[in-house]
């Protein structure tokens, strides 16, 4: 292992991308049963909520948690020691920053799951709406939040973009299993970046009209889908597209490869994909 990559890092980035599968698959799969059965899809911490119906919830809660929060490290010491050898050209620092950004955010969440494990659910998903409204209080409030909005709206694309031109592959190790699951893998970040980019979206418009409560997660970017023309069909669609992406993040957990750690000759899917279209192979 190099020296740039403490020993723990490993084990800490796994453990957050299978904590990110548990959620997107819970939120997925509830999704997919309001498509097909009526009624509302849920944000993510109500649906995590459903998880305390069982008397193994609880602890469920509490480990998904820690592993958000263990996401969040990962992702600060992978930016910060350049793990993933983005460089530090422009285009490495936006790309270091984005994970910095998508750290945070991940373990925002992991905090509020763990008010969910210690208190139950609060009802409703006004984690986007209350840092919208705070935004919104502030000088120039609307304009941040149409910045917050637009920046959303970019990950969005960015996530879509992963997936259509499968830069998804460049991190994950080529075994018969990833290679079986490489198309379950592109819909499930095209889905994830429609959904991101409807709660972007959202943000815009709450901006535009001075409305916090315009403003949704990820319950609200669902609630968008189904009420649109044929939204159970499209909704039913997103759900399984979110389930796709819980497998995305289960298989990086457990395929993903670290250029700092792991060296610059691990066959992944993209150098596989490269040496094929070369004739190499």
């Amino acid at each position: 292992m190099s020296d740039y990559a403490p020993d723990w890092v490993v084990p800490v980035m796994r453990a957050g991308y299978l904590s990110r599968a548990v959620v997107y698959a819970v939120v997925g799969g509830l999704a997919l049963v309001a498509a097909i059965r009526g009624g509302e899809a849920e944000g993510t911490t109500d649906a995590l909520a459903e998880l305390q119906a069982h008397w193994w919830g609880t602890p469920l809660l509490w480990l998904i948690a820690a592993g958000l929060i263990a996401y969040l490290v990962w992702r600060l010491v992978d930016a910060a020691l350049d793990l993933e050898a983005y460089g530090h050209g422009a285009k490495g620092v936006v790309a270091r920053a984005g994970l910095v950004v998508t750290g945070v955010i991940h373990g925002a969440i992991g905090v509020a799951v763990a008010g969910v494990a210690l208190r139950g659910a609060d009802g409703g998903s006004g984690g986007t709406q209350t840092m919208t409204a705070k935004l919104m209080a502030m000088p120039f409030g609307p304009w941040l939040v149409g910045l917050v909005g637009l920046g959303t709206i970019g990950a969005g694309i960015y996530y879509a973009y992963k997936g259509i031109s499968e830069k998804y592959k460049e991190h994950i190790r080529v075994t018969s299993t990833t290679q079986k699951l490489d198309p379950v893998l592109k819909f499930g970040c095209i889905a994830q970046g429609v959904v991101i980019g409807v709660i972007g979206v959202l943000i815009c418009y709450a901006a535009v009209t001075a409305d916090a409560q315009a403003a949704g997660g990820v319950g609200e970017a669902l609630g968008k889908i189904r009420a649109a023309p044929y939204g159970w069909i499209l909704l039913g669609v997103t759900a399984v597209g979110l389930m796709a992406f819980a497998v995305e993040n289960a298989v990086e957990g457990l395929y993903r490869v670290i250029p700092r750690c792991d060296g610059p000759d691990v066959m992944t899917l993209a150098r596989r994909a490269k040496l094929a279209a070369q004739g190499a192979l």
